[in-house]
């Protein structure tokens, strides 16, 4: 019987739902062309299956991924979900295919573009889950630290146990406006939850004054004679600015320079 292949799978974005389609996909033989998230499902020319989400088939097909091929493969998948590669849900499922036909081998086949595309897409959300952790910067709101953060891949549950470690014993909370997620850590517990927007209240005296005395400290071990501005966007990219309080003058500043001018916005072509 040959696979279904002219539709399209919706679920609810969560990690089980997405094992639950795979589920689904094996045992009704179907390939679907996209598996998307609920948010993202727009109106297609293909039939469009929603699928629920069942802990017990997802316990089932993530059980059999290190029994059927590895635990490198389980870790991979999981890793894969976490990250901003476009359609990986479908580049997941290509490579599970992949794995229960050839096993355990198959995380070293490297140049096959199903196995490839994820160790890439990893590899690019380990790299900004290091940096954060060298990037994240927290404010202080009554006794609780409050760092926000807007990356590209879902890096909080990677960064989440060198955070829990190194501040066990206070109340913090990092913020991925990006995914709208929260990583909500006090002493000895800390959970990541759903938030659909963070509203901060104003900085008290004591946090404004440290901010100053940490913006002081920055320009003040700069040496001038070593100014490099290129290479300090290849060690801090830009894109981080916004949330590092050090870098906020120096990004607006650049912004300011880069605006367009009046003149230039009305000047025609002779």
């Amino acid at each position: 019987m040959p696979w279904r292949t002219n539709l399209i799978y919706v679920y609810d974005a969560t990690f089980d739902g997405f094992l639950s389609c795979v589920f689904e996909s094996f045992s009704c033989r179907e390939l679907p062309v996209h598996i998307l998230p609920q948010e993202d499902c727009e109106a297609s020319l293909y039939p469009i299956k929603w699928v629920d989400t069942d802990p017990e088939k997802a316990r089932r097909v993530l059980d059999s991924i290190p029994r059927r091929i590895s635990a490198q493969a389980r870790q991979l998948v999981i890793d894969s979900f976490y990250t901003c590669l476009p359609d990986k849900e479908r580049h997941i499922l290509d490579f599970l295919r992949l794995g229960y036909q050839v096993g355990k081998t198959v995380t070293n086949r490297i140049t096959d573009d199903r196995v490839m595309v994820l160790q890439k897409a990893v590899q690019h959300l380990g790299n900004e889950a290091h940096l954060f952790k060298g990037f994240l910067r927290f404010s202080v709101y009554g006794n609780v630290m409050v760092g926000v953060i807007e990356p590209k891949n879902f890096v909080l549950p990677m960064i989440a146990e060198h955070f829990c470690s190194r501040y066990q014993n206070e109340a913090f909370l990092i913020y991925d406006k990006t995914h709208r997620q929260a990583l909500v850590h006090r002493p000895y517990e800390a959970v990541i939850v759903d938030l659909e927007r963070l509203e901060l209240p104003q900085e008290g005296a004591e946090e404004i004054r440290f901010q100053q005395l940490w913006k002081r400290f920055y320009d003040t071990v700069g040496i001038e004679g070593r100014y490099n501005p290129r290479c300090r966007m290849t060690h801090m990219p830009k894109r981080y600015w916004s949330n590092m309080l050090e870098m906020k003058d120096t990004l607006s500043a650049d912004q300011k320079e880069n605006r367009p001018s009046a003149a230039s916005l009305t000047a025609r072509p002779a």
